[in-house]
């Protein structure tokens, strides 16, 4: 737990960040984009220094170098300038020197590194921040990748945590904006995402199950972990010879015929989000690599999503939806996935939504992208006081990272038909599956209990009839709360009648000549006017203050 001094240089930090970057370029883009302001371009501003953005991201540590790297795949909301910059967090960081490499790998090992390997490379392949890489080779003659976490980086990923959910909560609570954004969850799911990648067992798991997944995809390669070889801190796996997708040259990109393995990558990530519900979470163009030999690495598997059956069978309907262009539907299946109350704006987000497709389906192939599509649905759905699951943002995020790896290999594919195409079949398979005898079990135990119990409960129904005990409650009405209501009426009425009995009577006494007077009036007169003003006074601050309370807990 971080020190009363540490937490304030936290906030300080962070605050300071922020009064920095408020009023700058990047933050005007990033609104207007999120927006859909089509009249924000980058020629209307200046973007004179994007570059120290990435630096003081750098320079406040190891979270929000995550941070400017998460932002660094969202071309929806940054400058292309500035994503330029924040790509190059992804590998431009400080180097862990190779002797306190050597020392976390010996302890993490527990025996020394000219023992446990053949060779072990000084200089890293690549530096993150989270950890490093190194190329190694066991004493099998294996070539293998060692990944080690950064020293007291867990540490200062919590702490940084902890500061950014303590002011954003304070956000939240003092702000309708952040609580319509829901800052607060956002955060909460980022801080569980970023907790996980800090597990190397966990990512070590992870690789063995999407491994497995995706055995049936001959193009697709997942590196596998290197058992006896791997601990929370650091991660042992099959080294992969290959270049990042970002690099491929235009020269490769017309003699060789990408188009196959494009097909293929996109069914397989449909795949793990449909069918498997267990998804790659960050495939921005430095995790996914095309290896000599023609096929894709999907490489660090610390970030991974899931997606829960229900959940899986709306993303299909949407998917589909918006493949066939149909703008109700679209609307119906987000409304079924998401949670809203009365406050919420339904039928201008129907016909917000219902706009948003039929506009995307005048748009070339090239221009047409599913997962910014996705990113303006949740924009909507926030402005209009209707929570998406978290889920759909990350499904969205996918979906554009795919969009650019896309983008790179084959300029002018056709993503969204590949989409419309991949789902069909799936929604084929899907049903076929659903027939087979074994998915009727659970709906045949259910049957036998219900033939089970039905004779039982048909006795106990007509006999509570022939002896006119039955009865069927409906709770439609509060009787209680009504009779309250009634009764405080009748209270009120009777009061009123009081009042206006004693107002009548003092004007009557007025009349009458009395030597004990007050301010020149006759004293009885005057109590009983007090007393009418002190009791009518009483009854509408009552009413006043009980009727506000009945608002409140309606």
């Amino acid at each position: 737990m971080a020190t009363l001094p540490e937490k304030f240089s936290n906030y300080t930090k962070f605050i300071s960040f922020i009064l920095k970057y408020w009023n700058s370029d990047v933050f005007k883009a990033a609104a207007g984009n999120a927006l859909n302001n089509e009249n924000i371009h980058d020629s209307e501003h200046d973007y004179d220094n994007p570059q120290e953005l990435a630096e003081d991201l750098k320079n406040m540590g190891p979270t929000y170098v995550k941070l400017g790297q998460l932002l660094s795949t969202r071309p929806d909301l940054i400058p292309e300038s500035y994503l330029k910059a924040l790509e190059s967090l992804q590998d431009n960081v400080d180097v862990i020197p190779y002797s306190e490499v050597q020392k976390i790998v010996e302890k993490e090992i527990g025996q020394r590194i000219s023992k446990a390997f053949d060779s072990f490379d000084t200089e890293p392949l690549a530096s993150a921040s989270i950890g490093q890489v190194h190329l190694a080779v066991l004493r099998s003659g294996k070539k293998v990748a060692v990944k080690i976490q950064r020293p007291g980086v867990r540490t200062n990923f919590i702490e940084d945590l902890d500061t950014l959910k303590e002011l954003t909560d304070a956000a939240v609570k003092h702000s309708k904006t952040a609580k319509k954004y829901a800052v607060n969850d956002i955060l909460d799911e980022l801080r569980y995402i970023l907790l996980q990648e800090l597990d190397y067992v966990k990512e070590a798991e992870n690789l063995v199950a999407l491994g497995k997944n995706m055995v049936k995809y001959t193009r697709i390669v997942v590196p596998q972990p290197i058992e006896g070889y791997s601990t929370s801190k650091i991660l042992t796996m099959d080294y992969i010879d290959g270049q990042k997708i970002t690099t491929i040259s235009s020269v490769s990109r017309i003699e060789t015929n990408y188009k196959p393995l494009v097909d293929e990558l996109v069914a397989a990530y449909l795949r793990q989000i449909i069918i498997d519900g267990f998804a790659h979470a960050d495939p921005h163009p430095g995790n996914v690599h095309l290896t000599k030999d023609h096929k894709i690495a999907l490489m660090d598997l610390g970030m991974v999503a899931k997606f829960g059956p229900d959940l899986r069978e709306n993303i299909l309907k949407l998917l589909i939806a918006i493949s066939k262009f149909n703008g109700e539907e679209t609307a119906n299946v987000l409304l079924k996935m998401s949670e809203y109350d009365k406050n919420a704006d339904l039928a201008d987000f129907r016909k917000q939504i219902n706009r948003l497709v039929l506009d995307s389906q005048h748009k070339t192939a090239k221009d047409m992208q599913t997962g910014r599509l996705l990113i303006q649905m949740n924009k909507i759905a926030a402005e209009k006081a209707i929570k998406l699951p978290v889920e759909l943002n990350i499904l969205g995020k996918i979906l554009m990272n795919m969009d650019q790896i896309v983008a790179v290999l084959t300029p002018d594919y056709d993503l969204q038909r590949a989409i419309e195409r991949n789902v069909e079949k799936m929604m084929q398979k899907k049903m076929l599956e659903e027939l087979k005898p074994k998915n009727f079990f659970s709906e045949a135990l259910e049957a036998k209990k219900l033939t089970e119990k039905l004779p039982e409960r048909l006795n106990i129904i007509t006999e509570r009839l022939a002896n006119n005990e039955f009865e069927i409650k409906i709770d439609a009405i509060d009787e209680q709360r009504l009779t309250d209501g009634f009764q405080k009426v009748a209270n009120r009425i009777s009061i009123g009648l009081i009042i206006a009995a004693l107002i009548i009577g003092a004007a009557l006494l007025m009349r009458i000549p009395s030597t004990f007077v007050i301010w020149g009036y006759p004293a009885l007169a005057m109590i009983l006017f007090c007393a009418a003003a002190v009791i009518g006074l009483w009854l509408v601050l009552k009413m006043m203050l009980k009727d506000e309370d009945l608002k409140l807990r309606k």
